[in-house]
Protein backbone atom coordinates (compact mmCIF):
# COMPACT_ATOMS: atom_id res chain seq x y z
CA UNK A 1 0.00 0.00 0.00
CA UNK A 2 1.42 3.41 -0.94
CA UNK A 3 1.85 6.12 1.67
CA UNK A 4 -0.93 8.11 -0.05
CA UNK A 5 -3.40 5.25 0.38
CA UNK A 6 -2.34 4.74 4.02
CA UNK A 7 -2.90 8.43 4.68
CA UNK A 8 -6.30 8.33 3.00
CA UNK A 9 -7.35 5.33 5.11
CA UNK A 10 -6.32 7.05 8.33
CA UNK A 11 -8.16 10.22 7.42
CA UNK A 12 -11.29 8.29 6.47
CA UNK A 13 -11.26 6.79 9.96
CA UNK A 14 -10.76 10.22 11.47
CA UNK A 15 -13.69 11.59 9.52
CA UNK A 16 -15.89 8.77 10.83
CA UNK A 17 -14.89 9.56 14.39
CA UNK A 18 -15.75 13.22 13.89
CA UNK A 19 -19.10 12.35 12.40
CA UNK A 20 -20.03 10.29 15.47
CA UNK A 21 -18.70 12.78 18.02
CA UNK A 22 -20.25 16.09 17.07
CA UNK A 23 -22.05 17.00 20.29
CA UNK A 24 -20.46 19.65 22.50
CA UNK A 25 -18.64 18.24 25.51
CA UNK A 26 -15.70 20.00 27.09
CA UNK A 27 -13.09 17.28 26.58
CA UNK A 28 -9.72 18.87 25.74
CA UNK A 29 -6.99 17.04 23.91
CA UNK A 30 -4.68 16.13 26.80
CA UNK A 31 -2.04 14.54 24.58
CA UNK A 32 -0.90 17.69 22.71
CA UNK A 33 1.35 19.95 24.82
CA UNK A 34 0.29 23.59 24.97
CA UNK A 35 2.92 25.35 22.89
CA UNK A 36 0.64 27.79 21.06
CA UNK A 37 -1.82 30.28 22.58
CA UNK A 38 -0.98 29.59 26.20
CA UNK A 39 -2.73 32.92 26.71
CA UNK A 40 -5.24 34.64 24.40
CA UNK A 41 -3.49 36.22 21.39
CA UNK A 42 -3.16 40.00 21.17
CA UNK A 43 -2.50 42.14 18.14
CA UNK A 44 -4.14 43.74 15.12
CA UNK A 45 -6.15 42.54 12.13
CA UNK A 46 -6.67 44.36 8.85
CA UNK A 47 -10.30 43.57 8.03
CA UNK A 48 -12.47 45.97 10.06
CA UNK A 49 -10.86 49.24 9.08
CA UNK A 50 -9.25 48.37 5.75
CA UNK A 51 -11.19 45.44 4.25
CA UNK A 52 -9.37 44.60 1.02
CA UNK A 53 -7.62 47.97 0.69
CA UNK A 54 -4.27 46.60 1.84
CA UNK A 55 -0.71 46.64 0.57
CA UNK A 56 2.84 46.08 1.75
CA UNK A 57 3.22 49.70 2.77
CA UNK A 58 -0.12 49.81 4.59
CA UNK A 59 0.48 46.61 6.56
CA UNK A 60 4.01 47.67 7.47
CA UNK A 61 2.74 51.06 8.67
CA UNK A 62 0.26 49.33 10.97
CA UNK A 63 3.00 46.99 12.21
CA UNK A 64 5.19 49.99 13.06
CA UNK A 65 2.45 51.36 15.34
CA UNK A 66 2.06 47.99 17.05
CA UNK A 67 5.79 48.06 17.71
CA UNK A 68 5.97 51.69 18.82
CA UNK A 69 2.83 51.97 20.97
CA UNK A 70 1.37 48.56 21.73
CA UNK A 71 4.06 45.88 21.86
CA UNK A 72 5.10 46.71 25.43
CA UNK A 73 1.51 46.02 26.53
CA UNK A 74 1.44 42.52 25.02
CA UNK A 75 0.18 43.14 21.48
CA UNK A 76 2.25 41.10 19.04
CA UNK A 77 0.30 39.79 16.03
CA UNK A 78 0.01 41.72 12.76
CA UNK A 79 -2.63 39.83 10.77
CA UNK A 80 -3.51 40.29 7.12
CA UNK A 81 -7.15 39.38 6.54
CA UNK A 82 -8.96 38.87 3.21
CA UNK A 83 -7.78 40.73 0.13
CA UNK A 84 -4.18 39.53 -0.15
CA UNK A 85 -4.66 36.75 -2.73
CA UNK A 86 -4.64 36.80 -6.53
CA UNK A 87 -4.93 33.37 -8.09
CA UNK A 88 -2.87 30.28 -7.37
CA UNK A 89 0.66 29.01 -7.98
CA UNK A 90 1.69 26.05 -10.13
CA UNK A 91 0.52 23.66 -7.39
CA UNK A 92 -2.91 25.20 -6.89
CA UNK A 93 -2.02 27.05 -3.68
CA UNK A 94 -3.21 30.56 -2.89
CA UNK A 95 -0.66 33.19 -3.81
CA UNK A 96 -0.37 36.94 -3.27
CA UNK A 97 -1.54 39.87 -5.35
CA UNK A 98 1.71 41.18 -6.84
CA UNK A 99 0.31 44.68 -7.27
CA UNK A 100 -0.46 44.96 -3.58
CA UNK A 101 2.56 42.99 -2.40
CA UNK A 102 5.30 43.44 -5.02
CA UNK A 103 7.97 42.00 -2.73
CA UNK A 104 5.80 39.09 -1.66
CA UNK A 105 4.20 37.98 1.59
CA UNK A 106 7.46 36.57 2.95
CA UNK A 107 9.00 40.06 2.73
CA UNK A 108 6.16 41.53 4.81
CA UNK A 109 6.52 38.73 7.35
CA UNK A 110 10.26 39.44 7.54
CA UNK A 111 9.56 43.12 8.23
CA UNK A 112 7.06 42.24 10.95
CA UNK A 113 9.46 39.76 12.53
CA UNK A 114 12.19 42.39 12.42
CA UNK A 115 10.03 44.48 14.75
CA UNK A 116 9.86 41.62 17.22
CA UNK A 117 6.26 40.86 16.25
CA UNK A 118 4.38 37.91 14.79
CA UNK A 119 2.71 37.68 11.38
CA UNK A 120 -0.71 36.32 10.45
CA UNK A 121 -2.53 35.52 7.20
CA UNK A 122 -6.09 34.73 6.06
CA UNK A 123 -7.24 31.45 4.50
CA UNK A 124 -10.44 29.52 3.79
CA UNK A 125 -10.93 25.75 3.68
CA UNK A 126 -11.00 23.86 0.41
CA UNK A 127 -9.18 24.35 -2.89
CA UNK A 128 -9.51 27.70 -4.71
CA UNK A 129 -11.70 27.76 -7.81
CA UNK A 130 -8.72 28.78 -9.95
CA UNK A 131 -6.91 25.59 -8.94
CA UNK A 132 -9.98 23.47 -9.67
CA UNK A 133 -10.40 25.08 -13.09
CA UNK A 134 -6.72 24.48 -13.89
CA UNK A 135 -6.75 20.99 -12.36
CA UNK A 136 -3.44 21.89 -10.76
CA UNK A 137 -0.98 19.15 -9.77
CA UNK A 138 -0.54 18.51 -6.06
CA UNK A 139 3.08 19.04 -5.07
CA UNK A 140 5.08 15.90 -4.38
CA UNK A 141 2.34 13.53 -5.54
CA UNK A 142 1.10 11.97 -8.78
CA UNK A 143 -2.33 13.53 -8.16
CA UNK A 144 -4.19 16.55 -9.43
CA UNK A 145 -6.81 18.73 -7.78
CA UNK A 146 -9.76 17.03 -9.44
CA UNK A 147 -8.55 13.70 -8.06
CA UNK A 148 -9.14 14.86 -4.47
CA UNK A 149 -12.36 16.86 -4.45
CA UNK A 150 -16.02 16.07 -3.92
CA UNK A 151 -17.82 18.01 -6.67
CA UNK A 152 -21.17 17.64 -4.90
CA UNK A 153 -20.25 19.85 -1.92
CA UNK A 154 -18.92 23.39 -1.42
CA UNK A 155 -15.40 23.70 -0.06
CA UNK A 156 -16.40 26.17 2.64
CA UNK A 157 -19.37 28.32 3.68
CA UNK A 158 -18.34 31.37 1.60
CA UNK A 159 -20.07 30.32 -1.65
CA UNK A 160 -16.81 31.11 -3.48
CA UNK A 161 -16.84 27.97 -5.68
CA UNK A 162 -13.91 26.43 -3.81
CA UNK A 163 -13.47 22.70 -4.25
CA UNK A 164 -14.41 20.48 -1.32
CA UNK A 165 -11.50 18.29 -0.25
CA UNK A 166 -12.47 14.64 0.09
CA UNK A 167 -10.04 13.23 2.64
CA UNK A 168 -10.94 9.65 1.79
CA UNK A 169 -9.05 10.23 -1.47
CA UNK A 170 -5.31 9.84 -1.77
CA UNK A 171 -3.59 13.19 -2.19
CA UNK A 172 -6.15 15.34 -0.35
CA UNK A 173 -4.10 15.60 2.85
CA UNK A 174 -0.98 16.18 0.76
CA UNK A 175 -2.61 19.27 -0.76
CA UNK A 176 -3.22 20.74 2.69
CA UNK A 177 0.33 19.86 3.73
CA UNK A 178 1.75 21.60 0.66
CA UNK A 179 -0.21 24.76 1.51
CA UNK A 180 0.86 24.59 5.16
CA UNK A 181 4.49 24.12 4.13
CA UNK A 182 4.28 27.15 1.86
CA UNK A 183 2.79 29.37 4.57
CA UNK A 184 5.44 28.21 7.03
CA UNK A 185 8.17 29.01 4.52
CA UNK A 186 6.83 32.56 4.29
CA UNK A 187 7.13 32.97 8.07
CA UNK A 188 3.43 32.79 8.96
CA UNK A 189 2.73 32.57 12.71
CA UNK A 190 -1.08 32.79 12.71
CA UNK A 191 -3.81 31.65 10.33
CA UNK A 192 -7.37 32.90 10.41
CA UNK A 193 -9.33 30.12 8.71
CA UNK A 194 -12.59 31.75 7.69
CA UNK A 195 -15.95 30.38 6.51
CA UNK A 196 -15.57 27.12 8.41
CA UNK A 197 -18.65 24.95 8.72
CA UNK A 198 -20.79 23.82 10.37
CA UNK A 199 -21.50 27.38 11.45
CA UNK A 200 -22.09 30.75 9.87
CA UNK A 201 -21.60 31.68 6.26
CA UNK A 202 -23.58 31.78 3.04
CA UNK A 203 -23.92 28.05 2.33
CA UNK A 204 -23.78 24.95 4.51
CA UNK A 205 -20.85 22.54 4.51
CA UNK A 206 -18.82 20.45 6.93
CA UNK A 207 -15.16 21.35 7.48
CA UNK A 208 -14.56 19.39 10.67
CA UNK A 209 -12.11 17.03 9.01
CA UNK A 210 -10.44 19.98 7.26
CA UNK A 211 -9.62 21.50 10.65
CA UNK A 212 -8.13 18.24 11.87
CA UNK A 213 -5.97 17.84 8.76
CA UNK A 214 -4.88 21.48 8.86
CA UNK A 215 -3.86 21.17 12.51
CA UNK A 216 -1.83 18.06 11.73
CA UNK A 217 -0.25 19.72 8.67
CA UNK A 218 0.72 22.82 10.63
CA UNK A 219 2.23 20.70 13.39
CA UNK A 220 4.19 18.78 10.76
CA UNK A 221 5.86 22.00 9.56
CA UNK A 222 7.51 22.24 13.01
CA UNK A 223 6.66 25.95 13.03
CA UNK A 224 4.33 26.97 15.89
CA UNK A 225 1.40 28.37 13.91
CA UNK A 226 -1.77 29.53 15.64
CA UNK A 227 -4.97 28.27 13.92
CA UNK A 228 -8.04 30.47 14.49
CA UNK A 229 -11.45 29.42 13.09
CA UNK A 230 -14.16 31.77 11.84
CA UNK A 231 -16.98 32.60 11.91
CA UNK A 232 -19.93 31.87 14.19
CA UNK A 233 -18.85 28.27 14.66
CA UNK A 234 -21.40 25.58 15.51
CA UNK A 235 -21.69 25.12 19.28
CA UNK A 236 -22.68 21.48 18.78
CA UNK A 237 -19.12 20.89 17.56
CA UNK A 238 -17.33 22.94 20.22
CA UNK A 239 -15.27 19.92 21.30
CA UNK A 240 -14.03 19.48 17.73
CA UNK A 241 -12.93 23.11 17.46
CA UNK A 242 -11.32 22.85 20.89
CA UNK A 243 -9.30 19.79 19.86
CA UNK A 244 -8.13 20.99 16.45
CA UNK A 245 -7.63 24.75 16.76
CA UNK A 246 -6.36 27.49 19.04
CA UNK A 247 -9.52 29.59 18.94
CA UNK A 248 -12.89 29.98 17.29
CA UNK A 249 -15.38 32.73 16.68
CA UNK A 250 -18.57 32.27 18.70
CA UNK A 251 -20.52 34.94 16.79
CA UNK A 252 -20.87 36.61 13.41
CA UNK A 253 -18.87 39.66 12.39
CA UNK A 254 -18.55 42.56 14.80
CA UNK A 255 -18.44 45.00 11.87
CA UNK A 256 -21.58 46.86 10.85
CA UNK A 257 -20.83 47.18 7.13
CA UNK A 258 -23.85 49.06 5.71
CA UNK A 259 -26.19 48.38 8.64
CA UNK A 260 -25.13 51.36 10.74
CA UNK A 261 -22.68 54.22 11.02
CA UNK A 262 -19.20 53.35 12.32
CA UNK A 263 -17.13 50.20 12.37
CA UNK A 264 -19.57 48.54 14.76
CA UNK A 265 -22.68 49.28 16.81
CA UNK A 266 -23.79 48.39 20.32
CA UNK A 267 -27.34 47.25 19.62
CA UNK A 268 -27.00 45.26 16.41
CA UNK A 269 -23.50 43.86 16.88
CA UNK A 270 -21.59 44.21 20.16
CA UNK A 271 -24.39 43.47 22.63
CA UNK A 272 -25.01 40.02 21.10
CA UNK A 273 -21.81 38.73 22.70
CA UNK A 274 -23.30 38.97 26.21
CA UNK A 275 -26.04 36.53 25.16
CA UNK A 276 -23.82 34.06 23.35
CA UNK A 277 -20.62 33.88 25.41
CA UNK A 278 -21.74 31.97 28.55
CA UNK A 279 -22.37 28.57 27.00
CA UNK A 280 -18.88 28.55 25.46
CA UNK A 281 -17.04 29.20 28.74
CA UNK A 282 -16.21 25.53 29.55
CA UNK A 283 -14.30 25.14 26.28
CA UNK A 284 -11.80 27.97 26.80
CA UNK A 285 -8.38 27.42 28.30
CA UNK A 286 -4.66 27.37 27.51
CA UNK A 287 -4.19 26.54 23.84
CA UNK A 288 -7.79 27.23 22.80
CA UNK A 289 -9.91 30.34 23.41
CA UNK A 290 -13.38 31.64 22.66
CA UNK A 291 -13.08 34.50 20.15
CA UNK A 292 -15.54 37.40 20.44
CA UNK A 293 -14.08 39.00 17.25
CA UNK A 294 -11.91 42.07 16.85
CA UNK A 295 -11.91 45.05 19.21
CA UNK A 296 -13.29 48.16 17.52
CA UNK A 297 -11.52 50.59 19.85
CA UNK A 298 -8.97 53.17 18.76
CA UNK A 299 -10.43 55.61 16.25
CA UNK A 300 -12.74 57.71 18.42
CA UNK A 301 -16.28 58.35 17.19
CA UNK A 302 -15.75 56.42 13.94
CA UNK A 303 -15.59 53.19 15.95
CA UNK A 304 -19.37 53.44 16.37
CA UNK A 305 -19.34 53.05 20.17
CA UNK A 306 -19.62 55.55 23.00
CA UNK A 307 -16.85 55.73 25.63
CA UNK A 308 -18.99 53.73 28.07
CA UNK A 309 -19.74 51.13 25.42
CA UNK A 310 -16.06 50.78 24.54
CA UNK A 311 -15.19 50.18 28.17
CA UNK A 312 -17.94 47.57 28.47
CA UNK A 313 -16.81 45.83 25.30
CA UNK A 314 -13.21 45.64 26.42
CA UNK A 315 -14.34 44.54 29.87
CA UNK A 316 -16.32 41.64 28.40
CA UNK A 317 -13.48 40.63 26.08
CA UNK A 318 -11.09 40.70 29.04
CA UNK A 319 -13.22 38.72 31.49
CA UNK A 320 -13.94 36.14 28.77
CA UNK A 321 -10.24 35.76 27.91
CA UNK A 322 -11.04 36.53 24.30
CA UNK A 323 -8.27 37.35 21.84
CA UNK A 324 -7.55 41.09 21.89
CA UNK A 325 -7.13 41.79 18.18
CA UNK A 326 -7.68 45.44 17.29
CA UNK A 327 -9.68 46.12 14.15
CA UNK A 328 -9.15 49.86 14.01
CA UNK A 329 -6.71 51.87 11.87
CA UNK A 330 -3.64 52.12 14.07
CA UNK A 331 -2.27 55.05 12.10
CA UNK A 332 -5.24 57.12 13.32
CA UNK A 333 -5.31 56.27 17.00
CA UNK A 334 -7.11 58.61 19.41
CA UNK A 335 -5.25 59.23 22.71
CA UNK A 336 -8.23 58.42 24.96
CA UNK A 337 -8.73 55.12 23.17
CA UNK A 338 -5.02 54.32 23.45
CA UNK A 339 -5.34 54.66 27.23
CA UNK A 340 -8.14 52.10 27.13
CA UNK A 341 -6.46 49.48 24.96
CA UNK A 342 -3.18 49.80 26.86
CA UNK A 343 -4.64 49.52 30.37
CA UNK A 344 -2.26 46.85 31.65
CA UNK A 345 -4.43 45.83 34.59
CA UNK A 346 -7.40 45.14 32.29
CA UNK A 347 -5.14 43.31 29.85
CA UNK A 348 -3.87 41.18 32.75
CA UNK A 349 -7.44 40.02 33.42
CA UNK A 350 -7.66 38.82 29.81
CA UNK A 351 -4.27 37.13 29.89
CA UNK A 352 -4.96 35.36 33.19
CA UNK A 353 -7.20 33.01 31.23
CA UNK A 354 -10.12 32.64 33.65
CA UNK A 355 -13.32 33.11 31.59
CA UNK A 356 -16.21 34.56 33.59
CA UNK A 357 -19.82 33.48 33.79
CA UNK A 358 -22.90 35.58 34.58
CA UNK A 359 -24.53 35.15 37.98
CA UNK A 360 -27.86 35.72 36.25
CA UNK A 361 -29.07 37.01 32.90
CA UNK A 362 -32.66 37.58 34.04
CA UNK A 363 -32.31 41.37 33.67
CA UNK A 364 -30.04 43.75 31.73
CA UNK A 365 -28.25 44.56 34.99
CA UNK A 366 -25.74 41.75 35.21
CA UNK A 367 -22.84 40.58 37.34
CA UNK A 368 -20.20 38.34 35.76
CA UNK A 369 -17.66 36.47 37.89
CA UNK A 370 -14.53 34.39 37.52
CA UNK A 371 -12.48 32.69 40.23
CA UNK A 372 -8.80 33.62 40.07
CA UNK A 373 -7.89 30.62 42.25
CA UNK A 374 -5.83 32.76 44.63
CA UNK A 375 -8.52 33.95 47.02
CA UNK A 376 -9.67 36.70 44.66
CA UNK A 377 -12.45 37.01 42.09
CA UNK A 378 -12.77 39.11 38.98
CA UNK A 379 -16.19 40.77 39.03
CA UNK A 380 -17.72 42.76 36.18
CA UNK A 381 -20.86 44.84 36.63
CA UNK A 382 -22.79 45.65 33.45
CA UNK A 383 -25.82 47.81 32.80
CA UNK A 384 -26.92 46.50 29.42
CA UNK A 385 -30.14 48.50 29.58
CA UNK A 386 -30.97 51.84 27.97
CA UNK A 387 -31.55 53.77 31.21
CA UNK A 388 -29.37 54.43 34.25
CA UNK A 389 -29.57 51.59 36.80
CA UNK A 390 -27.87 50.17 39.87
CA UNK A 391 -26.02 46.87 39.64
CA UNK A 392 -25.12 44.89 42.76
CA UNK A 393 -22.62 42.09 43.29
CA UNK A 394 -23.44 39.99 46.36
CA UNK A 395 -20.51 38.24 47.99
CA UNK A 396 -22.55 35.10 48.67
CA UNK A 397 -22.89 34.65 44.92
CA UNK A 398 -19.10 34.48 44.73
CA UNK A 399 -18.32 32.47 47.85
CA UNK A 400 -20.95 31.17 50.32
CA UNK A 401 -20.75 32.40 53.91
CA UNK A 402 -18.36 35.27 53.04
CA UNK A 403 -19.41 38.75 54.22
CA UNK A 404 -16.34 40.97 53.92
CA UNK A 405 -14.79 41.79 50.58
CA UNK A 406 -11.79 43.97 49.78
CA UNK A 407 -12.49 45.70 46.47
CA UNK A 408 -10.16 47.14 43.82
CA UNK A 409 -11.29 49.03 40.70
CA UNK A 410 -9.33 47.51 37.83
CA UNK A 411 -9.93 50.27 35.28
CA UNK A 412 -8.84 53.10 37.58
CA UNK A 413 -6.24 51.11 39.57
CA UNK A 414 -7.80 52.27 42.85
CA UNK A 415 -8.28 50.26 46.02
CA UNK A 416 -11.86 50.94 47.19
CA UNK A 417 -11.53 49.32 50.61
CA UNK A 418 -13.70 46.84 52.46
CA UNK A 419 -17.34 46.29 51.51
CA UNK A 420 -19.81 44.39 53.69
CA UNK A 421 -21.95 41.74 51.96
CA UNK A 422 -22.01 43.41 48.54
CA UNK A 423 -20.82 46.12 46.19
CA UNK A 424 -23.22 48.35 44.24
CA UNK A 425 -22.66 50.83 41.44
CA UNK A 426 -25.06 53.11 39.60
CA UNK A 427 -24.23 52.81 35.94
CA UNK A 428 -25.20 54.82 32.87
CA UNK A 429 -26.73 52.94 29.93
CA UNK A 430 -24.31 50.35 28.51
CA UNK A 431 -21.70 51.22 31.17
CA UNK A 432 -19.67 48.87 33.36
CA UNK A 433 -17.27 48.45 36.29
CA UNK A 434 -14.47 45.93 36.53
CA UNK A 435 -13.35 44.86 40.01
CA UNK A 436 -11.01 42.50 41.76
CA UNK A 437 -12.56 41.27 45.01
CA UNK A 438 -10.71 39.43 47.78
CA UNK A 439 -13.00 37.38 50.04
Amino acid sequence: MTRWRIGAALLTAAAALLATGSQATAEPDRHRPVTIAKTPPMGWSSWSSLHGAISEAIIEAQAKVVHDQLKDHGYQYVNIDAGWTAGVDEYGRSTWDTKKFPDGIAAVAKYVHGLGLKFGIYMVPGIPKAAVDANSPIKGTPFHVKDVIDPAQPGNTAADSSGKLDFSKAGAAAYVQSQADLLASWGVDYIKMDFVGPGGGRVATDNRTDTQVWRQALDTTRRPIHLELSNSLSFANAAVWQKNSNGWRIEGDIECYSHCVGLTNWKVRASLRWDDAPKWVPFAGPGHWNDLDSLEIGNGATDGLSADEKQSVMTLWAIESSPLLLGTDLTRLVPEDVKMITNDEVIAVDQAGHPAHPVSQATPQQVWVSDNHNGSYTVALFNLGDTTATVTANWTDLAPHRRLGFVRDVWTHRNLGVALDHFSATLAPHASRLLTVWL
